[in-house]
């Protein structure tokens, strides 16, 4: 009976007088009861690459991306104070709603870029034309002022300004006014 009591008494101390397992003090964790920051992802950005300023090297750009696009031959663009109008070609035996879809998806990958964002698509044939011609009267130094001018005439063409009037909704026709229409419309036989 000694020993089973001197060997509980030798365990009890064992376990007694153990050091508590503390982290070390510049690792403590903070006390239960106090609120714990919450820690927040933030999305790392690099920086922005330095893109061209000026107009035929933003035109270039605009048309690198609208012909990496599938089913566009080739493509045209002018950039002139504050216009970018692109033009490309398609295939001639496209339907027009392909057309249309092919338009839309180079208008959304220059919408990625962001001196595209604000840029205006066109298949027209004869826009195309046109804008070929204003990119080359550039490049061979014609004053931007006429070519902004135009190009202005274009985009007001590819996004119509609604007018100033807004129309008038029609509203249905009385009952009185239908029954009225209705009888002109079917007389009733005379008995």
């Amino acid at each position: 009976m000694i020993r089973i009591l001197t060997l509980i008494c030798a365990v009890g101390l064992l376990f007694g007088c153990q050091p508590a397992n503390k982290p070390p003090a510049n690792e403590s964790a903070p006390p239960k009861n106090q609120d714990v920051p919450r820690t927040e992802r933030v999305k790392q950005t690099a920086p922005n690459r330095k893109q061209p300023d000026n107009p035929p090297a933003v035109a270039d750009r605009l048309v690198k991306i609208a012909t990496d696009m599938p089913q566009v031959e080739r493509a045209t663009a002018v950039t002139a104070g504050g216009y970018t109008v692109v033009g490309i070609d398609v295939d001639p035996t496209l339907d027009r709603g392909r057309v249309g879809t092919v338009k839309y998806s180079v208008a959304q990958a220059l919408k990625e870029d962001p001196q595209g964002a604000n840029a205006l698509v066109t298949a027209d044939v004869d826009t195309v034309q046109r804008l070929r011609e204003m990119a080359d009267d550039i490049r061979n130094g014609q004053p931007i002022g006429g070519v902004t001018d135009e190009l202005a005439n274009i985009a007001s063409r590819i996004v119509p300004q609604p007018s100033k009037e807004v129309p008038k909704q029609e509203e249905p026709p009385s009952r009185v006014e239908q029954e009225k229409q209705n009888q002109t419309r079917n007389p009733k036989p005379a008995r």
